[in-house]
């Protein structure tokens, strides 16, 4: 197959990526932790299942920032960084919506943008995947525990580049040579073994079970029986918990889906794929709700006199509008002494709350803000549903100066740097169940 690499630009970064096929649908494969797109084609087996999918849609392939083909990136990417990177894919190559295969690492990412822009995905296929990797007894006992995960942490370190961790993700080809030189280039060719292990510690810290519930459109979930990178519990767990998902379990313990029964997979893919599209209600979408307000204006009001209060009001509105705009989000509305915004994603919204409470300062004053993430209903230029007013109590429960988030939200910006302090559990008027919230540390 000839692959034609090209480069799409995210921000300041160049992404690259390359078509394959022309059908009538477009289908968007989100790979694991690291890829190269060029080296998938070397190998007769990925060759193969890549080729087969292309027979029925157009296929959509790229390497995430700092691995394979596309620019290196400082620091870790945080999932917002890579749905940006993938919707500028699918600007360049004037996509209007496809469906998300997202194998492994690849899932959550999809799962985040199907859930975010409804409107752009047609379905979702999630292959060896899950909503968390490492175990949180009792809510999730499935997942790894912190010493299993240092293991192979150390091991992938020390035979990164080299044929290793065979025995986890290809183990019916564990003894064979061939095989694990191919597995060596393509640990190589994907990304350094610092790289390799900055993202499999930024990947353990990712949890989009609250996501789950959200997503709108249909949903495949493929998982083998015997996997051992991500038992099968994970995948159990996406199809209970995806409205009317589809599960397809399968014989083996190969966690790359080209080996073992790939036709398996693949007939399934083709047949979800090729049935007639889903009706999706464009009007529900997931966001970040930020709300802020002024700190005891009415006490302020009443010190500064109409006049003055007015000007610190109009000079407040300007700020808000400024720094929404500077983290790509909008502005719903002004609330006499706060404002109401939406941001695509969460750490977007905590870095503009982060800039209006620091420059409000300036002002005389203080803020109090208030961040979730969850299923907005959107109403012309307006927004509701249950994720507005869980945002709006959150925001009330904030003291002067503290910007306070939902469990939600510190657990999508994972891999951002944003720092949290544990504020402990809280019961939200008018809102089921005790909430964990965080106040974001300076």
């Amino acid at each position: 197959m000839d692959v034609d690499v090209r480069y799409a630009r995210s921000g300041d970064l160049r992404i690259a990526y390359a078509t394959f096929g022309d059908g009538p649908g477009d289908l968007v494969f989100v790979p694991g932790f690291v890829s190269h797109i060029e080296n998938w084609w070397e190998a007769a087996a990925p060759a193969r299942f890549f080729q087969r999918i292309a027979s029925f849609c157009r296929l959509i392939m790229f390497d995430k920032r700092g691995t394979g083909m596309s620019d290196p990136f400082t620091g870790v990417p945080t999932l917002e960084d890579r749905i940006d990177d993938v919707r500028a894919v699918m600007d360049a190559v004037d996509s209007s919506s496809a469906f998300f295969c997202g194998l492994s690492e690849g899932g959550p990412m999809s799962i985040l943008y199907s859930a975010t822009y409804p409107d752009r995905t047609r379905g979702l296929i999630l292959i060896g995947s899950t909503a968390r990797i490492l175990a949180e007894p009792p809510d999730y006992p499935y997942g790894w525990t912190r010493p299993a995960l240092d293991a192979f942490l150390e091991e992938l370190s020390e035979s990164w580049g080299q044929g290793g961790l065979m025995n986890l993700f290809l183990p019916s080809f564990a003894d064979d040579e061939r095989a694990r030189r191919l597995w060596a280039r393509y640990q190589r060719m994907g990304g350094t073994p610092g790289t390799a292990r900055a993202l499999m510690e930024a990947n353990a810290r990712i949890d989009v079970r609250d996501v789950l519930a959200h997503i709108q459109v249909p949903t495949l979930v493929i998982h083998r029986t015997d996997e051992r990178v991500l038992p099968v519990a994970h995948a159990r767990y996406l199809a209970e918990h995806i409205p009317d998902a589809r599960f397809l379990e399968q014989p083996g313990d190969d966690h790359l889906p080209w080996l073992g029964d790939a036709d398996g997979v693949l007939d399934a893919i083709e047949e979800f794929v090729t049935g007639s599209r889903h009706q999706v209600d464009e009007h529900r979408v997931l966001a970040t709700v930020l709300f802020t307000d002024i700190v005891d204006s009415t006490g302020r009001a009443a010190e500064a006199g109409d006049r003055r209060w007015r000007e610190l009001l109009d000079a407040h509105d300007e700020i808000g509008a400024r720094e929404v705009g500077r983290f790509r989000g909008r502005r719903v509305k002004t609330l006499g002494d706060g404002m109401l915004a939406v941001f695509e994603g969460p750490a977007r919204g905590v870095h503009c709350a982060e800039a209006v409470r620091d420059a409000i300062t300036d002002l005389g004053v203080e803020i109090r803000a208030g961040l979730h993430v969850g299923e907005c209903e959107l109403r012309g230029d307006d927004i509701g549903g249950l994720a507005v007013h869980i945002g709006a109590r959150v925001a009330g429960l904030a003291a002067p100066g503290e910007i306070l988030v939902s469990r939600t939200v510190r657990d999508l910006v994972a891999g951002s740097g944003i720092r949290f302090a544990d504020r402990g559990e809280h019961k939200l008027r008018g809102v089921p169940d005790s909430w964990p919230l965080y106040a974001v540390a300076s």
